[in-house]
């Protein structure tokens, strides 16, 4: 049997890693720039992380939802007090795409409606209900499209407005800060009125904070910068550095009844040593706050490269704007300066999303590595 061809590969094969270093098979080290499309929250191979999952497999690692699981209270308390989102209930599930399936699926309870607001160039998944939401016609198989979903610009709040009004939207969802897409975000003013205009017409505010959650934008949500707050928030990717988990932040004045929702393996006990660990050395090692300030380092450094046209993204959860395509300049990285940075669907920004505890030395080293491959 051969692996089902979906990925274009670069030919890497990473072997071991640790901090912002990986290592592949012929010894030679990389600077991950990337974490894995901002997976990697808290560093490859983070010691306090790989003790907490070693203790919790000698114990035990898995069993259903049909048991207690005191390491999901655990880990639902500590997430509501770091993230100040005491006033939310916690389900948790396997990934970004099943937190925001499961996510619509309550807007569509709640409400009694079907259709779904999302924005242009989002990315929600590839469940059918996200992947729906999704403004991607190359991964929308015709049975996802059977869904309901309108797609519109950010800023257009005249069409916004027409379309909430006319009564038949259950959810409106959206990133704070686009990851996919490109590094755009919503002005302040465009989601305030987003939120008011919900809690106007009874229909649910998705903040789909998977990639931008978990202190990436400098602060513990991305949403937070933008003064609202979301009927429900949806986490994924730094949750965990590298263990599959996800979960879906439920406002209070949504009620939970059995059978609602359900999954086998979410909120396995693995998965919430790997969660517990990861808001741990967040809150110990202070990496919102570092986030936050490298983002003005960053700011400065990229002001002395010519060819940036514009720094896109906060904390670190950054774009840099060329006016040229940016896929060369990746694979001469790559292959040259041995560092690893993403690509968006905007073919003009690469993408930098490192672990939130990288050091000011760290940046000098891309920028110096960045400047080299532009001469």
């Amino acid at each position: 049997m051969e692996l089902f061809d979906v990925y274009p590969l670069y030919n890497v094969t990473p072997v071991s890693a640790k901090g912002i270093i990986v290592t592949d098979d012929k010894g030679q080290e990389y600077l991950d720039f990337y974490g894995g499309h901002a997976v990697i929250s808290i560093g490859h191979s983070h010691p306090h992380y790989v003790n907490r999952l070693k203790d919790q497999l000698d114990k035990i690692g898995f069993y259903s939802n049909a048991v207690q699981n005191p390491i999901q209270v655990e880990l639902a308390h500590k997430l509501g007090a770091l993230s100040s989102c005491e006033d939310y209930n916690l389900f948790l599930c396997n990934s970004g795409a099943e937190a925001n399936e499961n996510a619509l699926k309550l807007a569509s309870f709640k409400t009694g409606k079907s259709r779904v607001i999302a924005f242009k160039n989002g990315f929600h998944g590839r469940t059918s209900a996200a992947v729906a939401a999704t403004d991607n016609e190359k991964i929308n198989a015709p049975l996802n499209k059977q869904q309901k979903v309108t797609i519109l610009p950010f800023e257009d709040l005249e069409a916004f407005k027409t379309e909430i009004g006319k009564g038949d939207v259950c959810g409106v969802i959206l990133e704070s800060i686009q990851g996919v897409g490109g590094l755009d975000q919503p002005s302040q003013e465009f989601y305030q009125n987003i939120a008011s205009l919900c809690k106007e017409h009874e229909v649910i505010l998705i903040a789909d904070e998977v990639q931008c959650g978990y202190g990436r934008s400098g602060k513990f949500f991305a949403f937070q910068h933008f003064g609202i707050q979301p009927d429900i928030i949806t986490i994924a990717k730094g949750m965990g550095n590298g263990f599959p988990i996800g979960g879906v932040l439920i406002h209070k004045s949504i009620e939970a009844s059995y059978g609602l929702l359900g999954t086998t393996f979410g909120g396995n006990h693995l998965a919430c040593a790997a969660g517990l660990a990861v808001l741990e050395v967040l809150e110990k090692e202070n990496l919102i706050e570092n986030s936050a300030q490298l983002f003005e380092y960053f700011k400065e450094k990229a002001a002395t490269i010519p060819q940036v046209k514009r720094v896109k993204g906060m904390g670190l959860m950054l774009g840099l704007e060329f006016d040229f395509e940016v896929a060369e300049l990746r694979k001469k990285l790559i292959h040259n300066q041995f560092i690893f940075t993403g690509g968006a669907s905007d073919k003009h920004v690469l993408r930098i999303l490192p672990a939130l505890n990288i050091t000011r030395e760290n940046l000098d080293l891309f920028f110096e590595a960045l400047k080299t491959e532009l001469v």
